[in-house]
């Protein structure tokens, strides 16, 4: 049993992790950040939960660059071959669910 405080959550760096749970392959990681992320594509799909904050996510489809402005609550779904990159507006605490070993 485990109990995480997402707002009392301080990472060392930007987008340090507290590990939650491995189910079977799939990981569930709560990111500190304060900084951009780098352009990606997962290995798999991708569920990307803002608990605190608000971030920028930027995707590419078809080759056009968008942005999807999520604030606290909001939930981002990259499908796979989704190209994208958060960029946090000040400090932001994220809940990733992906494949292990997943950029």
């Amino acid at each position: 049993m485990k109990v995480i405080r997402s707002k009392a959550f301080e990472g060392r760096c930007a987008w340090d992790a507290i590990d939650i749970a491995n189910m079977a392959g799939t990981t569930v990681r709560l990111h500190w950040t304060d900084q951009p992320y780098r352009w990606h594509v997962n290995d798999g799909e991708e569920v990307f939960a803002v608990l605190d904050g608000v971030v920028d996510m930027h995707y590419r489809s078809a080759g056009i660059e968008h942005v999807a402005t999520l604030e606290t609550g909001d939930v981002f779904f990259a499908d796979i071959g989704c190209e994208h990159v958060a960029h946090p507006r000040g400090v932001a605490r994220i809940l990733v669910v992906e494949r292990e070993g997943s950029v």
